[in-house]
């Protein structure tokens, strides 16, 4: 296993310098030149000289690479244009927020997905497989802003079961240790605050994890279904083993392989896709922040958004990839 996580971890290498090559190219090949992008098409010559000087684009393209690079191995992305302070720092500031908010969507995905895929896959042609298809089908079409649009119009707004916006209720004084609400208040046994962030995160959740509950309702189904037809599971019933050992054992474990998969580059999308659901919501994250960059042309801010979510996929294949021989032993010696 050691070994493979070795493995797993030297395929980052190449795969990071890559990205910081084309980052490093795609901010030097903007239109008009980084300083021009920065300051504007209005900005005089001495304000872009000045500009240029600052960050150093007047040096040579390789002096200029290998200095952005050791910036980003000692954590420095860069200052926000709009704000003024490091983008390290914006980031911290946002990213529990973002986070908590995909751990739910997350939970809310697989706590349903897996089970309905594996019902549809045992009632395959029946109603709760046809059912199952047709629901996946319309969580996978409907987008995510339109969704969020109505769960908010509907149950914040016209029933008012839940909470319209932002991640706690400001009246709430509780106590902030680690930024993520949920923990934070049972940390302090403020179960009144850790509720309320609770609220907060159902609606947002629910938004953001339709379109991962679809795609793992499809891939559990279709696994399970190619599992069951194996010659060991035939063997298995042959044997006289009891049902109950024959899905947890046999079909349920080895179904999980394409599952996982799944499941992992679903929560990279869940980090960088958070972008609407946290707009519609008002929801204090990274995705919320990376909107207002975007309309600020707010390049540090971006740049660091791509790396951070470049290496927040790297992590979560790595983890996939380790989590397979937990699942199948025979990857353990691959």
């Amino acid at each position: 296993m050691l070994r493979v996580i070795g493995k797993r971890l030297l395929m980052l290498i190449p795969t990071l310098i890559g990205l910081s090559i084309l980052l490093f190219l795609w901010v030097r090949n903007l239109p008009g030149g980084p300083a021009t992008a920065l300051l504007g098409d209005k900005a005089s010559p001495e304000a872009i000289a000045n500009i240029n000087k600052a960050y150093g684009f007047d040096r040579p393209l390789i002096e200029q690479y290998f200095t952005y690079v050791g910036k980003l191995l000692q954590g420095d992305f860069g200052t926000s244009i709009v704000t003024g302070r490091p983008v390290l720092e914006e980031f911290a500031t946002r990213f529990p927020a973002t986070v908590e908010l995909a751990v739910v969507a997350l939970i809310f995905a697989i706590g349903i997905g897996i089970p309905l895929g594996y019902l549809a896959a045992s009632h395959y042609g029946r109603f709760w497989d046809h059912s199952s298809v047709v629901l996946s089908l319309i969580g996978i079409t409907v987008p995510v802003f339109f969704l969020a649009f109505i769960l908010k119009w509907v149950l914040a707004i016209q029933l008012g079961w839940f909470p319209t916006d932002g991640r706690q209720d400001p009246r709430i004084n509780a106590t902030h240790v680690t930024d993520f609400y949920v923990l934070d208040g049972l940390l302090t046994r403020e179960w009144d605050a850790s509720w309320d962030a609770i609220l907060h995160l159902v609606l947002p959740a629910i938004a953001l994890g339709t379109i991962p509950l679809a795609i793992i309702v499809r891939i559990t189904r279709a696994s399970v279904l190619e599992v069951q037809g194996a010659d060991y599971v035939r063997t298995a019933r042959a044997k006289g083993l009891m049902e109950k050992t024959i899905r947890g054992r046999f079909v349920l474990r080895n179904a999980m392989l394409p599952v996982t998969t799944t499941i992992g580059l679903q929560t990279g999308l869940l980090i960088s896709g958070a972008v609407l659901t946290e707009t519609v919501f008002a929801f204090s994250g990274i995705g919320r922040f990376l909107r207002d960059a975007i309309f600020a042309l707010d390049y540090p801010v971006l740049q660091g958004f791509i790396v951070f979510i470049a290496v927040a996929y790297s992590l979560i294949n790595l983890i996939v990839d380790v989590s397979y021989g937990f699942i199948d032993p025979r990857v353990r010696v691959q």
